[in-house]
């Protein structure tokens, strides 16, 4: 009978020890995801994707752990849109969130008026924080949001925590000129109360979006700079990763914490409030609010040692819509049934990537001159319509040999782009996507003033001379001199 009883005994040993095994395992497997996400900064715009002029060591370090993308994409070339698909996973035409909040009113110079869209995150979509907080997740948004007022801020979905600082602040000794350092330590306070449980950080800067301004000693050792100070901005912002990297290692969290860095579109190429040039995203065409590449291509750079391959760089597309199925995957978490967005987590971590087709809707004129389009990436191929122009005009790239957007092939490939326009016009009713009315108060001299006599997705800030600036510069003051005085 003894013996019976000790059996039973190691019997319960054994099993509690496999129990207790397996349940450390799944915690092991569950990591800490910091999502670091910064504000129009373009794909150039680290020294790791090419900008030596700029001091990013921190930034670079990162991509050295971790694998670096070179063709990361934006749901949409503006800043909420993009940020809901980070958040749900769902694409912004079936959010019918589809540019900025409020959004560019409507003008005598478009042919088309703005559809009426959410000027909010709708609550009944599932969030990233709502996801993994019913996983036991602490979640945290520290910066900017931009997705909706009272009732929908970040608390209304999913953050425990919530922090939004400054979006401008003085430069001094201890803070930048876009509350870098304010949202920096809040992070690293909410790290160091959560360093015993999984949690999510979401930290989307305010940096580098206009108006902005840096310390002056980093403006002055930035001086041989594009752009001296946008580029001691990018040195700041780089500063902060770093404050962020050395807590992990300090706490012991390195090997079990995703980090992600990304931007939310691409940067911006044309002067806005004062700014008379921003940044440069050559060889890519355009820059934010703009349907080709150097609107939607994004810098991406993913740490998880051990599990991420070090070193790795990727050119599998991959667009942020994709992120909300692709962490709950990695954090073994169900996932809402109807998304957009797909999983990329085997390609992350070392697998093969696979092409798809990408999609875009964007039925919106913007501040920095684009028009209501649509486009589609397929394989090496870009596919681009625009909804006030006739469909002869439609656009036709093959990327893998004009990067650029540089030479429309679509005369070329006329099935190819019947193909491409019938895809693109079957996915945008599968999403529910809204449409263009006719602007009964359009103006044509204005239409041609703004959008024919001038292709501000041609002009190039790096190469432009006196003249091309000081042309551009007038331009940008009409496109604010139509919009209604209120």
């Amino acid at each position: 009978m003894r013996s019976l009883k000790i059996l039973h005994l190691a019997c319960c040993v054994v099993l509690a020890w496999c129990f207790l095994a397996q349940a450390d395992a799944a915690e092991i497997t569950r990591p800490n995801i910091i999502f670091i996400l910064a504000d129009d900064l373009g794909i150039n715009d680290l020294a790791c994707y090419g900008r030596r002029e700029h001091r990013t060591p921190h930034l670079d370090q990162l991509a050295r752990d971790g694998t670096r993308f070179t063709s990361a994409y934006c749901a949409q070339p503006i800043c909420s849109p993009s940020r809901a698909a980070i958040l749900t996973g769902l694409a912004p035409a079936r959010l019918h969130l589809t540019t900025f909040l409020p959004g560019r009113a409507d003008a005598p110079s478009q042919k088309l008026l703005h559809p009426k869209i959410h000027q909010q995150l709708p609550l009944e979509h599932t969030t990233l924080a709502e996801a993994l907080k019913k996983e036991g997740y602490a979640t945290a948004c520290v910066g900017k949001w931009h997705l909706g007022g009272k009732g929908f801020q970040p608390a209304d979905q999913g953050f425990d925590f919530v922090h939004t600082g400054r979006a401008n602040t003085k430069p001094d000794e201890t803070e930048g000129g876009k509350g870098e350092y304010d949202l920096t330590h809040a992070a690293l306070r909410f790290i160091e109360t959560n360093r015993a449980r999984p949690f999510f950080l979401y930290l989307p800067h305010h940096t580098p979006h206009i108006a902005y301004t840096a310390k002056t000693n980093l403006v002055a050792k930035n001086a041989a700079a594009f752009e001296p100070v946008y580029a001691a901005l990018i040195e700041t912002l780089d500063d902060t990763v770093g404050l962020l990297l050395a807590k992990l290692d300090a706490l012991g969290l390195r090997t079990n914490t995703l980090v992600i860095f990304t931007s939310d579109n691409g940067g911006l190429h044309v002067p806005e409030l004062g700014h008379q040039r921003i940044t440069d995203n050559s060889p890519f065409r355009a820059g934010k609010g703009f349907l080709y590449e150097g609107g939607l291509r994004v810098p991406l750079i993913v740490r998880w040692p051990g599990r991420i391959p070090a070193g790795r760089v990727t050119d599998v597309p991959t667009i942020n819509t994709d992120w909300l199925p692709t962490l709950l995957e990695l954090a073994g978490a169900p996932r809402p049934q109807k998304l957009d967005g797909e999983s990329f987590a085997a390609h992350l971590t070392g697998g093969e990537g696979r092409t798809r087709k990408l999609h875009w809707h964007f039925p919106h004129y913007t501040n920095q001159g684009s028009r209501p389009g649509g486009a589609m990436r397929e394989g090496d191929w870009k596919f681009i319509e625009h909804y006030d122009s006739p469909p002869g005009d439609a656009e036709l790239y093959n990327l893998a040999r004009d990067p650029g957007e540089t030479t429309n092939l679509a005369a070329q490939e006329p099935g190819r782009v019947e193909a491409m326009r019938r895809a693109l016009a079957s996915w945008r009713v599968e999403v529910g996507s809204q449409t263009n009315a006719l602007n009964p108060n359009f103006n044509p001299a204005l239409w041609k003033n703004l959008y024919e006599e001038t292709d501000p997705s041609r002009y190039s800030p790096i190469r432009a001379t006196d003249e091309e600036r000081t042309r551009i510069a007038a331009w940008r003051r009409q496109m604010n001199s139509v919009l209604p005085k209120n």
